[in-house]
């Protein structure tokens, strides 16, 4: 054939023709391929993002097909960063690409559930009681019908309810509760509101209209540095990450940026590509190491003998040998090195003396008469070679005298001051200083002798004293000088060749990088950077590794300088609309105080982890402190505290504080309660914790995954607050014969002291396994809501791409329905009621000015009792009860009539609050007059931009003008004027994030012009911080710092919990069994435990509970890669597949936290039950020192300075299992 004819064929109608049997023509509709072309064919796209406290905060496209949501993506359209920066996007990370499959997957709770024995339990009493609250009384009556349901938490039996049927049982538990033992016995606990505000808000609205207590979060998370408040009176603020590009040097520390801040990583890569250095201190080789051009290696929990050890290579170098003009005058104007303080004798060694409290204004008799002059610090003027008043202590704060600025003027004269950092020129003589040393070997005396130049005062009693500048103080402590006059010895504590022997890093490494680092600093005036994180923040002694590394930054001036400073990256803390949020979240539109709690002390107290404490403190004291003035036991110090108002409690007294109020004599209910406190007629609840009354009854979970995450003590969580089946091998002090506590009376412990628990989640958690009521609550793309985060300037927000599936509600839906119920439940129970509140000495008050010198405890002197100084301020709140439906649902007077504020900063508000009741509607109160509408979600956040000087910029403009005036600096009254135009509307954040206002409520100052970093307003504006001296500070005064030794920072080994020795005898398995130290870090396969039960992420991971060991422990114990192991101690037991890795070193467990209950859990052998998680084998220890309050930045504030949980010096025995048994 023709080719010509050869191609007229396919001309030809047809059919098949084979061509060597391999061809095959068809003729065939092609509408198949239309399932290709409409794969990636949508209806909508809409902006949402992740609650899931990642930090992250990233913007997402939310596609919507038919109704069903089908995938995401990131969003490119963030505002531009300032000029020669990165921009932020893409943000984003696989986690949060896979969150869709919640939506529709079989783990979403989609109806609200009930425990089945209560669910019955609940029905019968119905039946007995026509009103609701009768029946839970009837629970509350008899302890037998609470255990029928109670025993059978985390056993499933989780059946479906409506919503009146769990909205009513809650509301009438909820009243119950407060009628007998008062509303402080209802708790509850969400975590980081940044990630979801109005989410966060509102069920703490609900808990404070009716008087709960909201539980802290970002202390018990062990997420809070308290390095932070204790250097710069400051939760933590830190700088964007775009301002990572300013550093010319950069250190992660204990910070996994590529696994951990994902959205952001991109800053540091391109920070070294742009010639910057970047070191990576990690113990193990973690995912940024290889990143890094440099990496160290310090043993687990010696990192702050190595940063002690960068110190003093810095202050002999840069200090003494070659002194740097940049670094001398940045220590000079703000940090606290020239700060006075007095010196008193040693009673451990003649001769000598040991460093004291600062020098106080009212300590010389020229100052004395000055007001607040406790509160004011000295130093000494290089040129007068007199004593003078710097301005800008915390003093000048609350004495209205407008000098609370940091110029360098005398307060008095206003004469210009320089002051001195080292006393030695003066010549007035040295004298021997005596401080401890934690790292001396036990056959050894535990301190050190140095010298120091001196100053000799009369003070305003005649008597003459010695004192000494922080600096010169430093220098001793830090081992440059030696009590004989001689060279610091090589081997010296705080030298390189020390920490070489504890961490493990070489000597010449050590020295090398303090030389760069600080030569860095020097050549470009503080751009040099330390990245740090949970790695060296979860431990016990983790301020003493944080100010150990933060001395350094200020050593070299870095603190307050683009592309510089401390950069504390650990949960999303950051909330910048935060005024805004505030009283709408605590209810502070319609009354104050609201009733808030540390979440640390609360659970170690209520899950009675205290009575099986093995640590003495008396092990953690300074050898120089007068140990008969300190308790043993830990919980008694949290006692102690509680007292005198450094923390707060809950529940706060022994009795209902309603009734106290009603039976208060004569009306007068702050006298009567101060007296029955003074003659003991009346305790604070925490004195006598396992009474019937004194402990809570009923606990909202919310945005929180409690006991699959967070829940430190994991086993006594299970045994004492939820009274079910539990892995607790440890017994208590009592059974083991050592001394019990002697502030509080001990009695039998108690086993579910929980009467309900009420969890709200989108999936099935581990908390929600041990629940009595489930109530579904919308996935982030199905609500509205806000996010904000510390590594970026932008707010943006939820929004609702689709309706909540099946029966779900948003969380401002929940709670409004609960209070509608509990208003209708109300009449013949509660009325208009007042409130007897008990309120700590609160940071950024007045209040914190509480006991200057030393500490006096009236329970040993009832005189000694002043309410709001040395013991809680006693406050009634009045509570109208049946009207808590319409308080919640629309904003309160109190805004307009008192204004608003934080952080020591006021403003009048009643121009924003007249404009929200225009935009929104209102509605009369009797009594009230119109308040703003806030029944829709949207409302709530339209009032939170309103009023919030971040989002609104004559709020802001306000606000600085309020600051100016406090200052006396007048500049930063303009600080906000070009953005007084400037307001964000939800419907403006939804079309594209909005860059923050600048705003006083921060140290940094956000900007169109450069990058936010941490401290710049007190660098630039001579702002003061807000701590005793008005500077950073290296030094901490407080008697109970000295008496623990860490008034500097020192290096303390990790804490000894005596959880493996302390284990009771348990039975062999035939395997070989190795003590190693156990971490939980932050993983790669989902944030929390969050994603770690998405099929996505459990594909690419190995999915289920996984420890990584070094191949050399798991040689020792026969462990190959994947084989199942049990991990167990005192506390608990879980169990998990092994990942043997060379990256990790030996000595060391390693888990990525958090791992549900939900997923491969097989049985313990030693304990028999389900393999727990990774907290089943912690416990809490709090620490003494982050108890104290009432003194300036050392005082108790709402995830601001408390006790904390931490978790990395938990010891473990590793082995593996004989048998794998599911049943």
């Amino acid at each position: 054939m023709s080719t010509l004819l050869k191609k007229i064929r396919y001309f030809t109608a047809g059919k098949p023709i084979a061509a060597n049997a391999h061809e095959l023509y068809m003729r065939d509709d092609s509408a198949w391929e239309q399932s290709y072309r409409s794969r990636w064919q949508y209806d909508k796209v809409v902006r949402s993002t992740h609650g899931v406290n990642c930090t992250g905060s990233c913007s997402w496209k939310i596609y919507v097909k038919s109704g069903l949501i089908t995938w995401e993506t990131q969003y490119t359209d963030y505002p531009e960063t300032p000029i020669d920066l990165p921009n932020h996007e893409p943000r984003g990370c696989p986690r949060g690409a896979s969150y869709s499959w919640y939506i529709y997957s079989a783990n979403r709770i989609k109806y609200p559930l009930m425990r089945q024995a209560l669910r019955d339990l609940w029905r019968e009493l119905r039946a007995q009681h026509p009103d609701a609250v009768d029946a839970w009384q009837a629970i509350l009556d008899d302890p037998a019908l609470g255990q029928r349901y109670k025993r059978e938490r985390g056993m499933g039996g989780l059946v479906r309810v409506s919503w009146q049927e769990a909205n009513e049982l809650i509301a009438a538990a909820n009243i119950a509760t407060i009628k007998r033992f008062g509303p402080d016995r209802v708790a509850g606990f969400s975590p980081i509101p940044a990630h979801a505000m109005l989410s966060f808000a509102s069920g703490s609205r609900y808990l404070s209209l009716i008087g709960g207590t909201c539980l802290s979060f970002y202390d018990w998370y062990c997420d809070l540095p308290p390095s932070s408040p204790q250097t710069w009176g400051e939760q933590t603020d830190v700088p964007e990450s775009a301002d990572w590009y300013n550093a010319q040097y950069l250190v992660m520390w204990g910070s996994n940026v590529p696994q951990t801040r994902t959205p952001d990583a991109h800053f540091m890569t391109e920070a070294r590509y742009n010639g910057t250095k970047v070191v990576a201190v990690s113990a193990d080789y973690a995912e940024n190491c290889k990143f890094a051009d440099e990496w160290l290696a310090p043993r687990a929990g010696s990192d702050a003998a190595l940063a002690l050890a960068l110190g003093q290579v810095i202050l002999q170098q840069f200090y003494l040998q070659q002194p740097c003009d940049y670094f001398i005058n940045y220590a000079k104007r703000f940090t606290d090195f020239p700060t006075l303080v007095l010196l008193t004798p040693c009673t451990q060694r003649e001769n000598s003396y040991r460093s004291g409290r600062y020098l106080r204004a009212a300590d010389l008799a020229q100052w004395a008469e000055q007001p607040l002059a406790q509160w004011k610090t000295l130093a000494l003027d290089q040129g007068s070679r007199q004593i003078v008043l710097p301005r800008g202590s915390a003093g000048f704060r609350w004495d209205r005298s407008g000098q609370w600025n940091t110029i360098q003027q005398d307060a008095l004269s206003g004469a210009p001051i320089d002051p001195l950092l080292s006393l030695a020129e003066l010549g007035e003589g040295e004298v021997c200083i005596v401080q401890p040393d934690f790292s001396a070997p036990a056959d050894q005396k535990a301190y050190t002798l140095g010298r120091v130049p001196v100053h000799w005062i009369i003070n305003a009693e005649g008597k003459r004293l010695p004192v000494a500048t922080v600096f010169d103080l430093m220098l001793a402590h830090y081992g440059l000088r030696p009590a004989d006059g001689s060279a610091p010895a090589e081997d010296a504590p705080c030298s390189p060749a020390w920490a070489e022997a504890i961490t493990g890093v070489p000597r010449q490494q050590i020295t090398r990088l303090a030389q760069e680092f600080a030569n860095n600093a020097r050549l470009t005036h503080g751009r040099s950077l330390i990245i740090v994180g949970a790695g060296i923040n979860h431990w016990f002694h983790s301020d003493m590794t944080y100010r150990s590394i933060i001395n350094v930054l200020m050593m070299c001036g870095t603190i307050g300088v683009n592309g510089g400073g401390w950069a504390h990256y650990v949960g999303q803390e950051k909330l910048r609309p935060l005024a805004g949020w505030a009283p709408i979240a605590l209810g502070g539109d319609w009354q104050s105080p609201a009733r808030l709690m540390n979440g640390t002390s609360f659970f170690y107290n209520h899950t009675s982890q205290w009575r099986y404490e093995n640590v003495d403190a008396h092990t953690l004291l300074s050898p120089l402190a007068e140990r008969d003035q300190f308790p043993h036991s830990l919980i008694d110090y949290n006692v102690i505290a509680e007292r005198l108002g450094w923390l707060p409690s809950s529940p706060q007294l022994d009795r209902n504080p309603l009734t106290l109020a009603a039976e208060a004599a004569d009306g007068d209910v702050k006298a009567s309660v101060e007296q029955a406190l003074k003659a003991g007629t009346l305790r604070i609840a925490s004195e006598d914790p396992d009474a019937p009354g004194n402990y809570p009854r009923v606990l909202f979970v919310w945005r929180a995954n409690l006991l699959g995450s967070s829940s430190k003590g994991h086993e006594y969580f299970l045994k004492h607050l939820l009274g079910t089946h539990h892995g607790v091998m440890e017994q208590d002090l009592q059974e083991k014969g050592l001394p019990l506590p002697q502030q509080l009376t001990w009695r039998d412990s108690v086993e579910g002291k929980l009467d309900l628990l009420v969890t709200l989640d989108f999936r099935m958690s581990t908390t929600c396994l041990y629940s009595d009521v489930i109530l579904p609550s919308a996935t982030w793309y199905e609500k509205e809501d806000l996010s904000s985060t510390d590594m970026h300037p932008y707010v943006h927000p939820f929004t609702r791409a689709i309706d909540p599936m099946w029966e779900a509600r948003a969380d401002w839906d929940i709670f409004k329905g609960i209070a509608q119920q509990f208003s209708a439940l109300c009449p013949g129970h509660l009325g208009k009621e007042r409130d007897v509140m008990l309120t700590p000495l609160l940071h950024d008050s007045p209040a914190e000015l509480g006991q200057a010198y030393g500490v006096r405890d009236w329970k040993a002197d009832p005189q000694a009792f002043v309410a709001g100084k040395t013991a809680p301020a006693i406050n009634v709140v009045e509570r109208d009860y049946p009207h808590t439906y319409f308080k919640y649902t629309h904003l309160g007077p109190a805004l307009a009539a008192h204004g608003n504020g934080g952080k020591g900063v006021h403003w009048d508000t009643g121009a924003e609050i007249a404009a929200l009741c225009a935009r929104l509607g209102s509605e009369n109160l009797e009594g009230v007059g119109p308040c703003a509408n806030m029944q829709e979600a949207t409302q709530a956040l339209e009032a939170i931009l309103t009023l919030a000087p971040e989002t609104n910029g004559q709020v802001a403009d306000r606000a600085w003008r309020d600051l100016a005036a406090k200052t006396g600096q007048t500049a930063i009254a303009e600080l906000a004027a070009d953005k007084k135009g400037v307001h964000y509307r939800f419907a403006d954040i939804q079309r594209q994030p909005g860059r923050v206002i600048a705003s006083p409520l921060w140290s940094g100052i956000d900007s169109d012009q450069h990058a936010y970093t941490a401290g710049s307003l007190n660098i630039t504006h001579a702002v003061p911080w807000r701590t005793l001296t008005g500077r950073q500070q290296a030094y901490q005064d407080h008697a109970w710092m000295q008496a623990f030794g860490e008034n500097f920072p020192c290096y303390k080994p990790p804490l000894d919990t005596q959880s493996c020795r302390s284990v009771r005898q348990h039975s062999a398995n035939g395997q070989p069994e190795l003590v190693l130290n156990f971490g939980t870090a932050h993983q790669k396969w989902g944030i929390h435990s969050t994603y770690t039960d998405n099929q996505i992420m459990q594909t690419l991971s190995r999915g289920g509970p996984l420890i990584w060991i070094s191949e050399h422990d798991a040689q020792r114990a026969s462990i190959a890669d994947n084989d199942w192991v049990e991990l167990f101690n005192a506390n608990g037991a879980m169990v998990a597949r092994a990942v043997v890795s060379q990256r990790i070193p030996a000595g060391l467990a390693l888990m990525y936290h958090a791992q549900e209950r939900t997923l491969n859990m097989p049985l313990s052998e030693v304990t028999g039950e389900r393999g727990g998680i990774h907290n089943s084998i912690t416990r809490i220890c709090p620490n003494p020192i982050h108890m104290i309050g009432g003194y300036a930045h050392l005082s108790w504030g709402y995830n601001y300075y408390g006790t904390i949980g931490s978790n990395r010096d938990e010891t473990v025995i590793i082995r593996k299992l004989s048998q794998v048994e599911w049943d």
